[in-house]
């Protein structure tokens, strides 16, 4: 008797922010990657399926995104430009963490 089937992986890759195409919120999206892998034994042996969506945070909404899309997503978080939503404005003297001295550290 040979046992054998699928089973599916979600990997989240990014969250991004970006004004949702179901509801018109500018929310919080995540970036999915769905992968379908054939199993003998229970043991996966070889993905045969691979798709990407995102989601909207606020309402759940998902929608189907074509791999170079994810791709062009993933690089836009690389960059710190969340799609039309960037990097909130920095008050004037602010400096990140890690940057620069900490007056109340000695």
């Amino acid at each position: 008797m040979i046992i054998f089937g699928t089973k599916g992986y979600l990997h989240q890759l990014a969250v991004l922010t970006m004004v949702c195409g179901w509801c018109g919120n500018p929310a919080a999206h995540t970036v999915r990657k769905r992968v379908t892998k054939f199993t003998l034994f229970f043991v996966p042996l070889f993905p045969f399926s691979t798709k990407f969506a995102t989601q909207c945070t606020f309402c759940g909404g998902e929608r189907q995104i074509p791999k170079e899309e994810a791709d062009r997503l993933l690089a836009q978080h690389a960059a710190g430009q969340d799609g039309a939503y960037g990097q909130a404005p920095r008050q004037p003297g602010f400096t990140p963490p890690g940057q620069g001295q900490n007056p109340y550290q000695r």
